[in-house]
């Protein structure tokens, strides 16, 4: 009995590290987009893929024939959606006035609250729903459907993200012409 549970344990263990050599590298990069990290400098990208992978480990057993890329993928979106509704709330809290005050009971300065490292590239102009949305729609192909039914949305607000979102990256937002400043205009 014991021997016939250990085998099952390594035929798990070794066809989860077959998935996660095949697909690792694509829901890394996937990762990276939706926090748009630089892909060399990517904690944020790891740390959700990590747990992703962890909770797609948890449900190997269950998948009974279910893509477990797409069960990957899922929670991949899933964690990074629920990150970024956490992060928002975040923010207004530490907006507040009494957010500010209790912030000091967490040890926490009221001058410098909590910050992520700063996003870059293209992405980073966009908002996280924006980018979960472009990411699923463009880089991993999903159905304009599908996605809306893993996001809970409607599906025409998923066609309004990725239409806003692609208008972003297309045409992104001009320069604001530096100001002269009036004692060299004078000069001049």
């Amino acid at each position: 009995m014991r021997d016939s549970r250990a085998a099952q344990e390594t035929r798990r263990a070794r066809e989860f590290e077959a998935f996660v050599a095949g697909a690792g590298g694509r829901l890394l990069h996937a990762a990276t987009l939706l926090t748009a990290e630089s892909p060399a400098d990517n904690p944020r990208a790891r740390h959700l893929l990590t747990l992703a992978l962890a909770r797609t480990y948890a449900c190997w057993d269950r998948l009974r024939g279910e893509d477990p890329y797409d069960r990957a993928r899922e929670q991949l979106a899933t964690r990074f959606a629920h990150g970024a509704w956490h992060e928002y709330v975040r923010r207004l809290y530490d907006a507040l006035p009494l957010g500010r005050v209790l912030s000091l009971g967490r040890g926490l300065s009221p001058d410098r609250p909590r910050q992520r490292p700063a996003a870059v590239g293209p992405l980073a102009r966009l908002t996280p729903q924006e980018r979960l949305v472009l990411v699923l729609r463009l880089y991993e192909g999903v159905a304009e459907e599908q996605a809306a039914a893993l996001l809970g949305l409607p599906a025409d607000r998923v066609r309004t993200l990725c239409d806003r979102a692609t208008t972003n990256l297309l045409r992104p937002p001009r320069a604001q012409p530096t100001a002269v400043p009036r004692a060299r205009a004078a000069a001049s």
